[in-house]
């Protein structure tokens, strides 16, 4: 694949998928998370080129290109990708390489619908109640759990928190977490005595450890005492869910995230105390819990069959 620049000049192959993707990420100053998202969306895009023989795209190309990956990805994956296209080319056109041909092409129309469901108290109380906690790895798996459904948390936030960030807030126990996007650990989740108990149960069993190491840690043999990745929490929970005989691709470690939502505003928590328990710096993230209550108390339906059919 040949890029041409705008004085004529080509791009090799490599050069355009080294130094150029390179030179992007650098001048986008990310994440490694948000890089290697990045990376990996413009390889693709400089496949289809190469694929199809661009050597001079121009806005159509773009279209065409969204339109190709419309049929075989997810929205959430076409919108990740076409926008990393339109930074780049307004990167290129920034730094005169080429001009920005993708300036306010859209990707996706993303549905605001949770796509993992929210489990029901009784369900989220058989899956705690399931854990067997004789071993030091059942009492940090229900620790996990409990932590994770009563105070929202995203496995990141699980697996980035150490032992040091159990403080006290008021009069309460709380744990102190690095939220998603955030570089700091500013924000806190209450630990209800329950909970708390169960972390300290786990702690104790564990032995003694320094307040800088994992708060959970990985009882694998390959890796034995050392932090927890997201993959293995979210594997865990999942385990969990299917010996309670709850078995769905819906049914995630995310959904406990939801199931905290749905359970704090059906016990009578108002919006504006979801938001802060899930910590969203947009309330309209938080009404999408609301509003998805209302439709199922909403009756309408039967209210209707009823003067049909009675």
């Amino acid at each position: 694949m040949e890029l041409t620049l705008t004085g004529g000049q080509g791009l090799t192959q490599q050069r355009g998928l080294e130094d150029l993707n390179a030179r992007f990420i650098a001048y986008l100053d990310a994440k490694e998370s948000t890089v290697t998202t990045y990376s990996k969306a413009l390889r693709a895009f400089f496949a289809y080129l190469a694929e199809e023989g661009q050597t001079r795209p121009t806005r159509e190309t773009i279209l065409a290109y969204r339109d190709s990956i419309r049929a075989r990805l997810k929205p959430s994956t076409v919108q990740t990708y076409i926008i990393t296209v339109r930074l780049f080319f307004a990167w290129t056109a920034q730094e005169g390489l080429y001009p920005n041909i993708a300036e306010h092409i859209k990707g996706a129309k993303l549905d605001r619908q949770h796509k993992k469901d929210a489990l029901t108290a009784h369900q989220a109380k058989a899956i705690l109640a399931g854990i067997d906690t004789s071993s030091l790895q059942g009492k940090r798996n229900l620790a996990i759990l409990a932590l994770m459904t009563s105070c929202g948390l995203r496995t990141i936030e699980v697996a980035r928190a150490t032992i040091a960030d159990m403080r006290i807030a008021g009069d309460s126990a709380a744990l102190y977490i690095q939220g998603k996007g955030r570089d700091e650990k500013t924000e806190y989740v209450k630990l209800a005595p329950p909970v708390e108990d169960a972390i300290r149960a786990y702690l104790k069993a564990r032995g003694k450890a320094e307040g800088h190491e994992a708060l959970f840690t990985s009882a694998s043999n390959n890796n034995k005492g050392e932090g927890m990745t997201t993959r293995a929490i979210s594997g865990i929970v999942k385990q969990a869910m299917r010996e309670a005989g709850l078995d769905s691709e819906r049914l995630t470690a995310h959904s406990l995230r939801h199931t905290a939502a749905t359970l704090n505003l059906l016990n009578g928590g108002s919006i504006q105390e979801t938001q802060q328990l899930l910590r969203h710096s947009n309330i309209g993230t938080t009404m999408i819990y609301a509003h998805n209550l209302e439709r199922a108390a909403n009756n309408s339906e039967a209210r209707i069959a009823a003067a049909l059919f009675a």
